[in-house]
């Protein structure tokens, strides 16, 4: 009878060298994880600092034109010269706040907003100043006058629609005085402001009117509602001459 010899089996170490394979995989990823972010990091810094080269110091997000709206033809072409901006520079280093002051020295602007027309336009949103009176200055030339009483040009003929108000000095050729001559030409009544055929100014304190064949002193620009009523219950005299600029304290002669 033949025997058969049996070889004992060798332990195995499969699963012990697995796991210890991938004990060692996840110390060596934990190992490089923060390398790899440092690496992402810089990355994107350098990305982050190209483009900011590329944006603030190169041309090529430069000006190449200025857009200005609001105005046309010579103002236009007055208002694009004061934009001292070469072609080229940066749009995101051109300081907006300067520009504007710098066109808002153009007297016939009233506003200004300039904003950067990405990729590569200046726009410049002009508000021009409107003719609210002519003003009659001492050397006899009428002005044109926006509603704020800035005197912005002169013309030789009133723009129809347009009142006209006669200055007596240069008191009277102030912002202050020319404003409260268009408050009083505001402030009348469509049915006393059809019998005005003069209006006078001295002062910011003093602005008269011939109202039919009467004199009117109305003073300044306050108390416009009061003065209208008691001039309505003086225009009952015969008085030829109504002082209203101290409302509560009328004279008449």
């Amino acid at each position: 009878m033949s025997r058969t010899a049996t070889r004992p089996r060798r332990p195995s170490h499969t699963g012990v060298e697995s796991s210890a394979s991938r004990f060692r995989d996840r110390a060596i990823a934990r190992r490089r994880r923060p390398w790899l972010r440092a690496l992402g990091t810089v990355a994107v810094a350098g990305v982050l600092v190209g483009a900011g080269y590329v944006v603030g110091w190169t041309d090529v997000l430069g000006v190449r034109e200025v857009v200005v709206s609001g105005v046309d033809g010579a103002e236009e072409k007055a208002v694009r010269g004061l934009v001292d901006v070469p072609p080229g520079t940066p749009l995101a280093r051109v300081d907006t706040a300067a520009v504007e002051a710098d066109v808002r020295t153009r007297i016939t602007v009233a506003e200004v907003s300039v904003r950067r027309g990405w990729p590569r336009s200046l726009e410049v949103d002009v508000v021009p100043r409107t003719a609210a009176i002519v003003v009659k200055n001492p050397q006899g030339r009428l002005e044109v006058v926006d509603a704020t009483g800035v005197a912005f040009g002169t013309v030789k003929k009133a723009p129809k629609g347009i009142p006209v108000v006669t200055a007596t000095g240069e008191r009277a050729m102030t912002p202050e005085a020319l404003a409260a001559a268009f408050a009083l030409l505001t402030a009348l009544p469509e049915d006393l402001a059809d019998d005005v055929s003069a209006v006078t100014v001295s002062s910011a304190d003093l602005v008269t009117f011939t109202l039919g064949k009467r004199t009117v002193v109305w003073g300044g620009a306050d108390d416009a509602e009061l003065k209208i009523r008691v001039l309505r219950a003086l225009l009952g005299t015969k008085a030829r001459t109504i002082d209203v600029s101290a409302p509560n304290t009328p004279v008449t002669r």
